[in-house]
């Protein structure tokens, strides 16, 4: 029987994966309000713009979380803001009454479009030096990772814990 506290290779490596992209993420919030903050954005605002310009359609605030990796009442409070200070705007959902359609103003836009461009050079910066194939490659496996995690019940972990 093997014992449930060991870890493989593989997982001791997605460990400290996980801790390296726990730091990194709370470097790129912190940098990434920096940036735009003389747009009137933070990190969260600037990532929930990015998920309205990315999608083909106008969606909800609950399929904006979903595609996003994040709870819709974080996503749902960062729409209000955005609404009050007329980056995006609500429009009826023909499919669902309640479920209102999320939309970038022209404001909301014209700063996504400045914080791209803001954004050129500091991404440019990040990756000097490093070979863009192992960038790919990292973003295969950080992909790879999520997808796992999106695949498995939210008690996927509890279950692996108790095979052995």
């Amino acid at each position: 029987m093997k014992d449930t506290d060991q870890r493989t290779s593989s997982g001791s490596a997605v460990s400290e994966l996980i801790v390296a992209a726990f730091r990194l993420n709370g470097r790129l919030l912190t940098s990434g309000d920096r940036l735009v903050a003389s747009l009137g954005l933070s990190s969260a605002r600037w990532q929930v713009l990015g998920a309205i310009a990315f999608s083909p359609t106008p969606e909800p605030v609950a399929r904006l979380a979903r595609n996003m990796g994040l709870n819709r009442q974080g996503v749902q409070r960062i729409v209000r803001e955005l609404v009050a200070e007329g980056f995006v705007e609500l429009k009826n959902n023909p499919h669902h009454r309640r479920a209102r359609l999320v939309l970038m103003t022209a404001k909301g836009t014209e700063a996504y479009g400045a914080a791209l461009r803001l954004q050129a050079p500091w991404v440019n910066m990040l990756g000097e030096g490093f070979d863009p194939k192992r960038i790919e490659e990292a973003t295969r496996v950080l992909e790879g990772l999520r997808q796992r995690l999106e695949q498995g019940s939210p008690d996927a972990a509890d279950k692996a814990s108790r095979r052995g």
